[in-house]
């Protein structure tokens, strides 16, 4: 198997209401397979998902290990700078935290940032050099 993939990108949260609540209303679909503990979101070839805080650290071998947020930034790549607005917008309406509006930026893009309630950032953005394929999906040139 190839190893330069991710298949499942895991976001501590301190609140599991609060965090479902904010990418449901983002527009995102819990996965059936979710439960109290965990919530998985499918993705095209890959899951994100969502664990307690402090289970994770646990999960980690790091029990009551404090961890951090905004070291990584989750990007969602758009098709034209419209595309770029209602994303990030529905991301806003849906409780994120605006962190840099959409704009155009040095490398030629469009891009702004967002963190969500438990404060993992996300970066929307249009990249004229990236074109995406009919599902949305990036494979560099």
């Amino acid at each position: 198997m190839p190893r330069q993939r991710v298949t499942l990108i895991t976001l501590a949260t301190r609140d599991m209401t609060r965090a479902r609540a904010f990418y449901e209303a983002w527009g995102w679909e819990m996965h059936p397979s979710s439960n109290d503990a965990v919530t998985f979101y499918q993705m095209d070839g890959a899951a994100l998902g969502l664990f307690g805080h402090d289970d994770l650290a646990a999960d980690q071998g790091r029990a009551g290990a404090s961890l951090g947020t905004g070291a990584v930034t989750l990007a969602q790549n758009c098709r034209d700078d419209g595309e770029t607005d209602a994303v990030f917008d529905a991301a806003l309406a849906a409780g994120a935290t605006l962190l840099k509006r959409p704009e155009k930026v040095f490398w030629g893009g469009y891009s702004g940032y967002f963190a969500d309630p438990d404060g993992h950032v996300w970066e929307i953005a249009t990249n004229p050099f990236w074109p995406l394929d009919d599902k949305g999906g990036l494979t560099l040139a």
